[in-house]
């Protein structure tokens, strides 16, 4: 997705206009970013607000206006996760006896899954699951890097992806949706 450059400097020049037209742009998709990290909607519409105040109070100090995209998605990333420590939602070890250990030698791979249907299983997942998910997953942080920002082990974030994965495939094998492929990418779900 691109945005207007004339759009960006609008905004800039602190100009309502141009930033309305730059939250019309952004905001339905990144809405989706919020919500891979809220149990709700109205929790992640809230993180959406709050992200927009401050891409709009800094947008200023944008270096590139070409990347503002990029740049407002790590906003909503960062505005997320504060939200998640503010709300005192630490992640614990969960120990789950009840997702059992599916994987087999050769690695899983989901064959084409619903969007809407994963990311229903990614809003079901335990907190600590979820954060170290779409960290690793969905923003390309390593374990190292998840595991200063939520302030954990690196075995921890190691530990919650693989439970996260596991009970992701645990619920789409039960919905007949899992396929047993080998997988070329480490970083799919």
């Amino acid at each position: 997705m691109t945005v207007d450059l004339k759009i960006v400097e609008g905004c800039i020049a602190g100009k309502r206009r141009s930033q309305s037209q730059l939250y019309k742009q952004l905001a339905p998709g990144m809405l989706g970013v919020c919500m891979r990290y809220c149990h709700n909607k109205a929790e992640a519409e809230d993180i959406l607000q709050e992200a927009f105040i401050k891409v709009f109070r800094n947008i200023k100090s944008l270096q590139k206006p070409a990347a503002i995209v990029g740049w407002v998605r790590s906003i909503m990333v960062n505005t997320a996760l504060t939200h998640y420590k503010k709300n005192k939602m630490y992640l614990e070890e969960i120990t789950d006896d009840n997702i059992p250990d599916t994987s087999t030698s050769d690695e899983d791979e989901m064959g084409p899954v619903d969007p809407q249907i994963l990311m229903n299983l990614i809003q079901s997942l335990p907190e600590g699951y979820k954060m170290v998910l779409n960290l690793y997953v969905f923003e390309g942080y390593t374990h190292k890097e998840i595991a200063e920002i939520l302030e954990i082990s690196e075995n921890t974030s190691k530990s919650q992806l693989s439970k996260a994965r596991k009970y992701i495939r645990k619920e789409l094998d039960a919905m007949n949706l899992f396929d047993k492929k080998h997988v070329t990418d480490e970083r799919t779900v």
